[in-house]
């Protein structure tokens, strides 16, 4: 038998105790001010449309699991650990962020192949100055609500932190070293003279590369893929979300959602932790 974790920005008492009917739970536990545990709940077809209808997350966990079991969680950047697409906002510099908006929505989407979208991206991004960097992340960058307090939780039991990004270095560096994170891995924009040039250095970090650096620090650390944690929201994402024996799709993409243990929709990152006892 499962255990059922509700949360939401509001979660009515008249909610929890119609879902603890329909699933013929044995008994309502509060987590937090915006989680709630039904043990040994009923895997019941309902339970979506009704949390959908009532804006809840929710989710079928097994009881007893801990976040001390895990040793690893890898994270993606964009729309994720971070509320903005950065290429999108570097773009909007050049007054072309519609243009690259929608292709970057496209490859979310897993309409066209991730690797192409960004040389399409960081083509239109030829001529502007490298000063547009530090303008959106002084600017634009804010951290997604929880990620703190989810980060530091997940550090007290010992995890170790990944951060996995389709996006640029200039961010993935400063979120690594204001956040501590562990490692960060991501695309670095070629600048000459001060200005981008409109191609990638190096090997483009697509969902496949994602996956191979999942999987080489997992197996750095000697762990198994039940003992990592990954959260995204993009289709370059699957790839490495099915390495993780828990997944979760953070605000996501139809593509992820289908591919991923859990879903997050209305709570912030720190509602991750509402997952485990």
């Amino acid at each position: 038998m499962s255990n059922l974790v509700v949360q939401g920005v509001e979660v009515a008492t008249s909610d929890l105790k119609a879902l603890a009917k329909l699933t013929s739970a044995t008994s309502i536990e509060r987590i937090s001010a915006t989680a709630f545990r039904l043990r040994d709940a009923e895997l019941v077809d309902e339970v979506v449309p009704f949390c959908e209808q009532a804006s809840l997350d929710h989710a079928y966990v097994m009881p007893g699991r801990q976040l001390a079991d895990f040793g690893l969680v890898v994270m993606d950047m964009d729309s994720t650990l971070i509320t903005i697409e950065c290429i999108d906002e570097i773009a909007d510099m050049q007054g072309i962020k519609g243009e690259v908006a929608s292709i970057t929505a496209s490859a979310m989407r897993g309409e066209i192949d991730y690797a192409e979208s960004l040389r399409r991206r960081v083509q239109l991004l030829a001529g502007l100055h490298e000063s547009a960097l530090d303008r959106v992340y002084r600017e634009r960058l804010t951290l997604t609500a929880g990620a703190e307090a989810m980060l530091k939780s997940m550090r007290a039991v010992g995890m170790r932190t990944l951060l996995v990004s389709g996006g640029f270095n200039f961010f993935t560096a400063r979120l690594k070293e204001r956040l501590g994170l562990d490692a960060a891995y991501s695309n670095e924009p070629e600048i000459v003279d001060g200005r981008f040039t409109g191609r990638v250095l190096g090997g483009i970090v697509d969902g496949a590369a994602k996956a191979r650096e999942l999987c080489r620090m997992r197996d750095a650390l000697g762990l198994t893929p039940d003992q990592v944690i990954g959260i995204g929201d993009g289709a370059n994402d699957v790839p490495f979300l099915r390495e993780a024996g828990v997944s979760i799709a953070f605000r996501a993409k139809p593509a992820v959602r289908a591919a991923t243990t859990h879903c997050i929709d209305h709570v912030g990152l720190d509602g991750v932790l509402a997952l485990f006892e």
